[in-house]
């Protein structure tokens, strides 16, 4: 189980979806782009990266709410 959520939060997808995260964070602290491009920006990788986690475990047959 250990191995399993190491390996999830050593992927690449995982590194790039931080980075971004942080690298937004830090210019919307410091005010390189305002709160709504942040949004925006974050809204768009987190719903990708989510999305694209989603399928994947549909893929594998581990749907939870079972629709097939």
């Amino acid at each position: 189980m250990k191995e399993r959520i190491a390996e999830r939060l050593i992927s690449i997808k995982s590194i790039v979806t931080l980075l971004l995260t942080l690298v937004f964070a830090y210019l919307a602290v410091t005010r390189g782009i305002d709160g709504k491009e942040f949004m925006t920006v974050f809204t768009v990788v987190i719903a990708f990266y989510f999305g694209t986690q989603a399928r994947r475990r549909d893929e594998e047959g581990g749907a939870v709410h079972g629709e097939r």
